[in-house]
């Protein structure tokens, strides 16, 4: 399959899974049942400290959660927008109100800073609003005109359970956008977190249980790994949506492909960031520093992850981003004023100290950092690396922390080609001071989602998701709502 074997148990790190067999050479998909659980923990990545750990589910108990959804199902499906609407408002003022007090979970399981978190939950509380202001709106039948005197219209309906299967690195706003748009299109969700964030999941599940939505409309499962497979499989589940990774996003989506079940996958992303000749080169640095690193170490699916700088502003470029990094507090999270907190697991940092060295042996350049920090806790500091090329881990590969590679090109053809040259299309971000030239360029970058002078981000209002291996579907927006939903043509011969 052309992928190494740790790039193979990054992509299952990501969602709390261990391979426990080399990678695909031999199979291009895992089956569920070669992958090995991890505990089910809270660890603080700052501390090393283990602060609680919890079992999975029974077989019984899993098949109460699974009978419980069934009933919710059943009664939430016939509710009104109206209600759904009420409920979902106060969800987003929940948000808001418990916004520091649930950040503080984040911090303490997988490292996000104090100084970022917050802004995450509000984020969170606006997609609860959107939803609730629009679907009525959106999901309206549409009226389609009939020759003939019949009456036509196109009607949306929930489809059932839906399960998410969600990664650590966002994990509150990665289960709310899933969340809100499920349950407003009249939907029941079923929660599989990343198994190093259970104090997350577990805070989800409560915050709708608090704002009164009935029981079983939201439920979160503790996981073994053969029991997500066994729930995809249940004819009780629906659909399934996964935010993760390619192998991980394969593995669910041939479960579900071979059930006939519907699957949204969100999955990773090594995105470009082009700097043409004559972009405004401070600013294109600034959102460059905030774009690469995401308010989460660099560990985002859309961060910026590969820096592609014409040769006449590179130098330039190089400098001042360097100096934009070197500005930032590395510490611990719980501090307000530190800018960059631990990497999320021990694994996740040995990732990136085995991408930066084996790319510095081909021939890559460490401007800055590039070394693991000599304090306690999966410290990794923001790292520029010049002379990049294909063949090296940071060209080829997704880098999931704080590394700039910046890859030099001489044209707008090279510029394009080595945007392209990926096998993920999520996020691409696009300076220039000419818009007649973006526009000219923005149909040649293979990606879901093209920004110009601004980085790449999602918003309730704007469909998200990616082309070729980031995955498909779409979430968020009207189109996102009705990723989940029976598309339902409708005729009446009066």
């Amino acid at each position: 399959c052309g992928n190494s074997q740790a790039m193979v148990n990054s992509h299952y790190y990501y969602l709390g899974m261990r391979p426990s067999i080399p990678c695909g050479l031999c199979r291009r998909v895992f089956d569920f049942c070669t992958i090995k659980n991890m505990p089910i923990q809270s660890k603080n990545p700052a501390t090393l400290e283990v602060v609680k750990t919890f079992k999975e589910l029974s077989k019984k108990e899993l098949e109460a959660k699974l009978a419980k959804s069934a009933v919710a199902y059943d009664a939430w499906r016939k509710t009104s927008f109206v209600e759904r609407a009420k409920l979902m408002r106060n969800l987003g003022e929940y948000l808001r109100e418990h916004a520091n007090e649930l950040s503080a979970l984040q911090t303490l399981e997988m490292g996000k800073t104090m100084k970022s978190g917050p802004a995450g939950l509000v984020k969170c509380a606006a997609v609860c609003d959107y939803y609730a202001d629009n679907t009525e709106k959106i999901l309206a039948q549409e009226k389609i005109e009939s020759e003939s005197g019949e009456e036509r219209y196109v009607q949306f309906d929930p489809l059932g359970a839906v399960l998410a299967v969600m990664p650590w690195n966002f994990p509150f706003w990665q289960v709310y956008r899933f969340a809100a748009p499920a349950i407003m299109a009249g939907n029941v969700g079923l929660l599989k977190h990343a198994s190093n964030v259970p104090q997350c999941a577990l805070a989800i599940e409560e915050s709708f249980k608090k704002v009164g939505f009935p029981e079983g409309v939201f439920q979160n499962l503790f996981l073994s790994v053969p029991q997500v497979e066994s729930v995809i499989r249940d004819p009780r589940v629906a659909a399934v949506t996964l935010t993760g990774s390619e192998r991980a996003g394969a593995s669910v989506a041939s479960i579900a492909a071979s059930l006939i079940k519907k699957a949204v996958l969100e999955l990773g992303g090594s995105d470009p960031f082009i700097v043409l000749e004559d972009a405004d080169i401070a600013h294109a640095v600034a959102v460059a520093a905030t774009a690469r690193l995401q308010a989460n170490v660099g560990q985002s699916c859309i961060s910026a992850k590969r820096f592609i700088v014409h040769k006449k502003v590179v130098k330039e470029f190089t400098g001042l981003l360097v100096k934009e990094f070197e500005k930032l507090k590395i510490g611990d999270p719980t501090d307000t004023d530190t800018d960059i907190g631990p990497l999320a697991t021990e694994h996740i940092l040995a990732e990136v100290e085995k991408q930066v060295s084996k790319s510095v042996a081909k021939g890559a350049k460490i401007i800055s950092g590039g070394a693991r920090l000599k304090m306690k806790g999966y410290f990794y500091p923001p790292t520029v690396l010049t002379k990049v090329k294909k063949g090296m881990p940071v060209y080829d590969e997704e880098v999931f922390g704080p590394v700039a590679p910046i890859i030099e090109f001489a044209n707008e053809k090279e510029a394009i080609w080595i945007a392209n040259d990926t096998p993920y299309g999520l996020g691409a971000t696009l300076f220039t001071s000419d818009m007649a030239r973006a526009k000219r360029l923005i149909p040649q970058i293979e990606a879901g989602n093209v920004f110009v002078n601004g980085m790449v981000k999602s918003d309730p209002r704007t469909p998200f998701g990616g082309v070729k291996k980031s995955g498909y579907g779409r979430e968020l927006s009207a189109y996102g709502i009705k990723e989940f939903v029976n598309i339902k043509n409708v005729c009446i011969k009066k």
